[in-house]
């Protein structure tokens, strides 16, 4: 029997690198897994993906930055698999441009879908979670959150605004509902390849990374889903509030 056996969680961002990850692993160890994402296409792979290999998982289109389409979601998995326990909002997107040179839209857009995504998911997913008389909730955040990266003013803002909310939804909502916090390091996703774009020299720049990590590599997804695994199960049952980084070393060199 897996570890998240007969649990109900809620993934956006689920189409593609962290969230798809979480998504079937999740689903792999027992999860009914609601799916959301913006492709449809991809979605309904993922859907496939889980179902063929005798998983149970829903993809339901969504925008995270409409407070709309997120009660929606969570109306989709109380319907369909009767509750919710585990939050993953996941979805996330990448506002290039120092504060001079960033578009008011990108800068809009990195808001509404890294910070207040989370904002409208947890308003609404919250609810189902005291019905259950329980629940965990996994952010995942970056660490850009305390680490400066040139021409990432939007994503920095963004990412910085969660290690603070994930403590004080800890402090409301304990004991019934955990909340903990994922701050990745880079990552092998098509975000990370698109950040090359930050910086003077594109066509090399991430070709430098791994060598001045610790650990000598970029991390891949399952990294990050296997710790959103750790604090969505009862393994972390008492631990709520807390900020997790998984960089290999790239905070430790500084």
């Amino acid at each position: 029997m897996g570890t998240l056996q007969n649990k109900v969680a809620v993934v956006t961002g689920a189409t593609r690198g962290i969230g798809r990850e979480i998504a079937e692993l999740f689903a792999s160890e027992g999860a009914m897994v609601v799916a959301a994402g913006r492709d449809a296409d991809a979605g309904d792979d993922l859907e496939k993906s889980i179902t063929d290999s005798g998983g149970h998982a829903m993809f339901v289109p969504a925008d995270v930055a409409s407070p709309e389409s997120n009660e929606h979601l969570i109306h989709q998995a109380v319907e369909n698999f009767g509750g919710v326990d585990i939050l993953v909002p996941n979805a996330g997107i990448l506002g290039l441009g120092s504060i001079t040179e960033v578009s008011l839209e990108s800068w809009y857009d990195t808001i509404d879908v890294n910070l207040n995504g989370v904002f409208y998911l947890l308003r609404s997913g919250i609810p189902e979670l005291q019905k259950r008389q329980g629940g965990s909730i996994v952010l995942i955040g970056s660490i850009a959150s305390h680490k400066g990266f040139s021409n990432h003013a939007a994503y920095c803002a963004s990412k910085g605004a969660l290690p603070p909310l994930v403590k004080q939804v800890a402090v409301d909502y304990a004991p019934e509902i955990r909340i903990n916090l994922i701050q990745p390091g880079p990552i092998d996703t098509d975000l990370y390849e698109n950040s090359r774009f930050a910086f003077p020299n594109p066509e090399t720049v991430l070709d430098e990374v791994p060598e001045e990590l610790p650990m000598k590599r970029i991390g891949s997804p399952v990294d990050i889903a296997n710790a959103a695994l750790f604090f969505a199960s009862d393994a972390s049952a008492w631990i709520t509030g807390s900020v997790l980084t998984v960089d290999g070393g790239a905070t430790a060199a500084g």
